[in-house]
């Protein structure tokens, strides 16, 4: 059993609480925004290559203390943290206990198997696949962006579903945990190349690549890429996106198809316009707000 402490403080005294409740003992520290939910929720990221604003002005400190410290334990604890927070007292606060659980079977349970068409399904490893018939690509959540359950994912699988041919080639860019790339071969590409920035990312989907029998390359990105393919995807993000349309687009071959996602609707034009001196792009399909953009290179 845990006992978790939430206190109100101000953005310019919630990082310094958070080091001195750790000092003071807490075996973990979160800090939330306050105002999640409502109109005057803030996000702290962006696109990349943004830099990340300050804390939220009204945050929430959560610290977890071991369950058998007593009400005079706890209390000279937040009192020490705040002292060396800066703070006059003991901010507001409330407590509430967390039971001992089961985390791993609680994750799991979080995760069910993920319908994409009739033809393919993710399913994680600790579940039967709906349908033995269908495609079923095995892929737990891990530490690479792709299990399926995120709209972009859902819209180049389907895209994927719609386009693979017998023997095609597909470049997967920015392949995170390898669905994409892995859905491609399960689907019968005859080539398929999957390339990331991050090379845990490409451990990941070389693991799960091997774990559903499938077959395609992995590399760096730092790896020169020569060849051109009948299909290529890229699932990332509209800054990215946008900076290498040049790159991303010379790997289309003549007559070959291009699916970008990652893109929220209000950027669609930002990426249509970086892309309109290489390929046209034009919406092809939206979900929960993102979209799929897509084009063909002219060629026979």
């Amino acid at each position: 059993m845990w006992i978790s402490v939430t206190l109100q403080a101000e953005a310019d005294k919630a990082e310094a609480l958070s080091d001195a409740l750790m000092e003071a003992g807490a075996l973990s520290v979160s800090i939330e925004d306050a105002d999640a939910g409502t109109e005057a929720e803030r996000p702290q990221f962006g696109e990349p290559g943004h830099l990340p604003t300050a804390l939220w002005d009204h945050s929430r400190v959560i610290a977890l203390f071991d369950g058998t410290a007593d009400a005079g334990e706890l209390g000279a604890m937040l009192a020490e943290a705040a002292r060396a927070a800066g703070f006059d007292a003991v901010p507001p606060f409330t407590t509430e206990t967390v039971a001992e659980q089961n985390w791993v079977q609680l994750t799991q349970s979080q995760f069910d198997p993920i319908r994409i068409t009739d033809r393919l399904w993710i399913v994680p490893s600790w579940h039967a696949a709906p349908d033995p018939a269908a495609i079923n690509i095995e892929l737990d959540p891990g530490m690479a962006f792709g299990t399926g359950s995120h709209p972009t994912t859902r819209l180049c699988l389907e895209w994927l579903c719609g386009v693979v041919t017998p023997g095609c080639s597909v470049l997967d860019y920015g392949c995170g945990s390898g669905i994409l790339g892995i859905a491609a071969a399960k689907l019968g590409a005859g080539e398929v190349l999957g390339i990331d920035i991050d090379e845990k990312a490409v451990e990941a989907a070389r693991d799960n690549a091997a774990r559903n029998q499938a077959a395609m390359r992995l590399q760096h990105s730092a790896v020169p890429v020569g060849d051109r393919f009948d299909l290529v995807v890229a699932n990332i993000l509209t800054n990215p996106l946008c900076v290498l349309a040049p790159a991303i687009s010379a790997r289309v071959a003549p007559g070959g198809r291009v699916a970008l996602s990652g893109v929220l609707e209000t950027q669609a034009e930002q990426v249509i316009e970086a892309w309109a001196p290489h390929i046209a792009l034009h919406v092809g399909a939206a979900h929960d707000g993102w979209i799929r953009l897509e084009g063909r290179r002219p060629g026979p």
